[in-house]
């Protein structure tokens, strides 16, 4: 069990408010979504890596880099972490190129597989209001689509991907650049929320959860500031 940080001491006023610090031996996990990516086109399917739709950003998602590089140059971040799917290489290369940092890939933290609605289909079935589409919000989990990741394997892969991050950095502070899929399992996990509870974060926007053993605790969700200066 984690010990509650002590109370400042009283000052000439009394007791005064204190802001929150992480345990001393916990990692603080950054999560930024990718950047907006290209249009889907059902004659013209994103390309697939291991499975997984790869599509670059587009220039909308570019400019949201660009910005969300400018927002975190001058936090104290130990490591950049990125996934195997190329918009979120793009997303974290801004930022990247001002810490000096090399971006290192945790394949486990990919996005949820979609199975027959890889490639884009997600999103040309979510504009039709497809059946299966609004079954899988009723019940709030990806499996209801066809062929796509299992439940539990996605939860499963995701905290093991967190708990990498968190075990190679104890007391630090490092960005993960993850998908949507990923921070709404992520922050539902951690705050034992409903399946889709936290799913619909924006293109760009940073998240945050402080990892020390066992406690998670959710900091920040949707952080869009940077994204409209």
């Amino acid at each position: 069990m984690t010990t509650p940080p002590p109370a400042a001491p009283p000052s000439t006023e009394g007791f005064r408010q204190t802001r929150y610090a992480a345990p001393p031996t916990a990692t603080t996990v950054i999560l930024v979504r990718h950047g907006e990516s290209a249009a889907a086109r059902l004659d013209e399917p994103f390309p697939l890596r291991d499975g997984h739709g790869d599509p670059a950003l587009h220039p909308e998602g570019e400019r949201q880099a660009v910005k969300v590089g400018e927002r975190l140059r001058h936090e104290p971040i130990d490591a950049i972490y990125v996934t195997t799917l190329q918009r979120t290489h793009q997303t974290a290369a801004p930022l990247a190129a001002h810490l000096g940092l090399t971006p290192v890939e945790i394949a486990d933290l990919r996005e949820v597989h979609l199975g027959e609605w890889e490639g884009g289909v997600l999103r040309a079935k979510a504009a039709a209001g497809d059946p299966i589409y609004l079954q899988m919000h009723a019940e709030q989990r990806w499996d209801v689509v066809p062929g796509a990741e299992p439940w539990d394997a996605f939860h499963g892969r995701t905290q093991r991907g967190l708990r990498t991050i968190a075990d190679a950095h104890p007391g630090g502070r490092v960005v993960a650049v993850v998908h949507g899929g990923v921070i709404g399992a992520l922050l539902g996990y951690a705050a034992q929320a409903r399946g889709f509870a936290f799913n619909g974060s924006d293109n760009a926007s940073i998240s945050e959860l402080v990892v020390d053993g066992d406690l998670q605790i959710v900091r920040r969700f949707n952080d869009t500031a940077h994204l409209y200066g």
